[in-house]
């Protein structure tokens, strides 16, 4: 078998722990990428700035999307899009989605490792996991071998809703937890994460696995926990969750960022995010913030900014 892999978005944040991880074992590495031209960025670890196989997506050339996967034994699949934006809305991502599976099969890619999302359904009436469903059966139509990594929220340095709270919390006198805060959240650390994916290359069969962390959250009790371990003073609040989301949207507008979707209130109080399943990830989100309680929150984590 090829010793190439292809990681959709290796200057990404999890992408970026993932595609180190590869070379660190030795595999050849290439990346398909929306932002090619991010790949000396200083931000990316050395070992990924000095990728030598840079690809653009290409959805609307699937010859050429094909050609930029051709030699390769297994394709890592983190691509998506969080809200729709510039034209780009779900049903697009699904399509661009389908072409990528298509191209990878045609090109010779015998596995593929699949980013979904915790609780996807055909039957969902929200759009983000309605789609990730149709992808999830699109990769097991494909004829390939497949692993679907389904994470909740990953928590890191780089992190957007762990840093974000924690920013909040930091510099507002009152942070809202929609509803009675009580659905759960099992967060995974981006290593962790990053690891299962890499190794998911090596296993054999198909497998779909839950990527959570070994510790299960009410959201208003992470709430708590962040303000207590940044040693915040803020007032932390039940209310509304259209309240709440009004809240977000008028900071968003301040921030030059979408904050938090609809979709996503309705996902995270519908526990959708703590699925009942063993561990993924052994690091412990409670001992993370202990030992990085200075840095994180220091500085808004702008989704708009990363990506667009």
């Amino acid at each position: 078998m090829s010793d190439t892999i292809v990681i959709t978005g290796a200057f990404s944040y999890t992408g970026r722990y993932a595609a180190r991880i590869l070379l660190e074992r030795g595999y050849r590495v290439r990346t398909l990428t929306g932002h090619p031209e991010r790949a000396n960025q200083k931000s990316n670890p050395p070992q990924v700035r000095e990728l030598t196989s840079v690809f653009p997506y290409n959805f609307d050339r699937p010859d050429e999307l094909r050609r930029s996967l051709e030699g390769a034994s297994t394709l890592i699949n983190t691509y998506w899009v969080r809200f729709p934006r510039r034209g780009v809305t779900f049903n697009t991502a699904v399509r661009n989605s389908r072409i990528l599976i298509d191209a990878a099969r045609d090109a010779g890619v015998k596995r593929i490792v699949q980013v979904s999302i915790a609780n996807p359904s055909l039957d969902s009436p929200l759009a983000y996991y309605h789609g990730k469903a149709q992808v999830e059966q699109a990769v097991q139509e494909s004829g390939m071998s497949y692993a679907i990594v389904r994470p909740t929220v990953i928590f890191g340095a780089e992190d957007i809703l762990i840093n974000n709270i924690a920013w909040f919390v930091r510099h507002l006198p009152v942070f809202g937890v929609p509803g009675d805060g009580r659905y759960g959240i099992r967060p995974i650390y981006v290593e962790d994460m990053a690891r299962l994916l890499v190794d998911s290359i090596e296993e054999r069969g198909n497998s779909v696995v839950d990527a959570v962390g070994p510790e299960t959250f009410a959201f208003e009790d992470l709430a708590r926990m962040i303000a207590r371990e940044v040693r915040s003073s803020a007032r932390i609040v039940r209310m509304s969750a259209w309240m709440a989301y009004v809240g977000t949207l008028v900071t968003g507008w301040i921030v030059g960022d979408v904050v938090l979707t609809w979709e996503e209130y309705l996902g995270l109080m519908g526990n959708l995010l703590a699925p009942d399943a063993p561990a993924a990830g052994g690091t412990r989100l409670s001992e993370w913030l202990a030992e990085n309680r200075e840095s994180v929150g220091k500085r808004y984590a702008s989704e708009v900014g990363r990506h667009f």
